[in-house]
């Protein structure tokens, strides 16, 4: 006689797999929401950044963070995406309970992510200068663009940690313990921000090491939790006969995972990559067009910077529901339910329609004293004016961007990448073309006027994708 599976979390049952048995909209909101909260104290801490040169130091202060920060997201977006990326095998290895390899899968992802942070750290320490020139960044803020971003990469492994461990506890469905790091690590970056920057008057050198010393401690205190988690989680026990079950063979039970498999990371490489693609499209974007802004001076520059900071925490109730349907995706295909996964995407796409509606009237109301917030009351008009214009026009197309990440979380939680990355790269494609050669013909205004029409494009072609429920055979493990 084949007795029943047993799941042992040690001494008492496994109670994590609320994706697969709540209602999907209770369920996506339980689990975004601290992912939404988090992402928020991070954002917060960027724009304390910004807002902390921007007032203590000077104008020029600011516009070098500013010039630096279509890059930096770039490895903030791939740390992220490469994270979501393992998280979907994660995902499904656990919905499935299968725990051994999902503890392979986690082992496997923090070793491959340790070697590629200290690649590009080592690449961007010696190079930094050379970027920014390439980005044609304005004469009188390359020296501190060039300084902020050498200090920036020593801490690039810190970087990656931290956010692979947070893709992995989302994995687990405990998305409440990255959010407490992220809490603890934003106001500790915000104090040491204050403290060098207006204290110790180190400048934009100042703000980065703050960022440094504080995701370093987040980093190492996420890894110290997570392998205490992992060890409290035991293989399920299968084909054994009821009479000889008990706990105490249950926890006797020996696992059987390795430290690392190519197998598995191969696996999640398959996903990984346009993960990581459709989470940098935006930065890659800004990058690419970032000389098309700098063209225009540090005063435009800076009221641009300033308003991308603002836009980067408009996106992120967005980002946090694609985010949760992508692991909420994930575990219910793993556990055999996909008309739970349907359900929730109609769930997600309710959330994103009361989030956008909040952030257009918030974007047409407030845009000025926002703006104000990084530049002052004496900012230069040229700055105030492009900050605004950005904020006002932006407002109206948050909908989209909430569209197009939801879909996209879903279509990344099957493990379906095919269209998934042909519609980020229009999205890219849309953003790059439309900047570069309209922007310096018609005005900066061209910049941001191509970021919509990149969004709905990516949209339209992954919703298209999913009508055709191919998805539904890609998400087995």
């Amino acid at each position: 006689m084949i007795g029943k599976e047993l799941i042992v979390w040690r001494d008492k049952p496994l109670e994590q797999d609320y994706l697969i048995k709540k209602p999907p909209f209770q369920a996506l909101f339980i689990f975004a929401l601290p992912i939404i909260i988090g992402n928020l104290f991070q954002q917060t801490y960027t724009m304390a950044d910004s807002a902390i040169v921007g007032r203590f130091v000077s104008e020029q202060a600011l516009a070098a963070v500013g010039a630096s920060y279509s890059l930096t997201n770039i490895f903030i977006c791939v740390a992220i995406g490469g994270g979501m990326g393992a998280s979907v095998i994660v995902s499904q290895y656990f919905g499935a309970q299968k725990y051994d390899r999902m503890k392979t899968a986690i082992y496997t992802a923090s070793l491959a992510f340790l070697g590629l942070s200290l690649l590009l750290g080592i690449f961007g320490l010696f190079c930094s200068r050379e970027i920014m020139v390439l980005l044609n960044t304005p004469a009188d803020c390359l020296s501190m663009a060039s300084e902020y971003l050498r200090i920036y990469f020593l801490g690039l492994p810190f970087l990656f940690m931290y956010n692979v461990f947070s893709a992995m506890f989302n994995a687990l469905g405990k998305s409440r313990i990255p959010l407490g790091f992220l809490i603890f690590s934003s106001l500790f970056n915000i104090v040491l921000d204050y403290l060098l920057v207006a204290g110790a008057h180190m400048g934009v050198s100042g703000v980065a090491w703050a960022t440094l010393i504080a995701q370093g401690i987040s980093a190492v205190l996420s890894m110290l939790v997570l392998l205490k988690i992992l060890k409290k989680i035991s293989s399920p026990v299968s084909s054994i006969d009821d009479s000889s079950c008990s706990v105490g063979a249950m926890t006797a039970f020996s696992e059987s995972h390795s430290v690392f498999d190519g197998k598995e990371l191969v696996s999640m490489t398959r996903i990984a990559i346009p993960s990581i693609l459709q989470q940098s499209t935006v930065s890659i974007g800004m990058m690419l067009v970032q000389s098309v802004v700098n063209s225009f001076g540090s005063a435009a520059l800076a009221g641009f910077s300033a308003a991308m900071r603002i836009e980067s925490i408009c996106v992120v109730p967005m980002s946090g529901i694609g985010n949760a349907v992508s692991s909420y995706t994930a575990q219910n295909l793993g556990a055999g339910k996909t008309d739970r996964v349907v359900k929730g995407y109609h769930a997600a796409v309710r959330m994103v329609i009361f989030c956008a509606v909040i952030l257009c009237i918030s974007m047409e109301c407030f845009h000025h004293p926002l703006i104000a917030l990084f530049l002052g009351t004496d900012g230069a008009t040229e700055a105030f004016l492009t900050g605004e214009g950005y904020l006002t026009f932006m407002g109206w197309f948050f909908c989209m961007i909430g569209f197009k990440m939801s879909v996209d979380g879903l279509l990344r939680g099957s493990g379906d990448m095919v269209m998934f990355t042909v519609a980020n790269l229009v999205n890219l494609s849309i953003r790059v073309i439309v900047a570069m050669t309209c922007a310096p013909r018609f005005g900066i205004a061209m910049v941001w006027c191509a970021v919509p029409i990149g969004w709905t494009a990516n949209f339209l072609i992954s919703y298209g994708r999913y009508r055709t429920g191919k998805w539904k055979e890609c998400g087995m493990v």
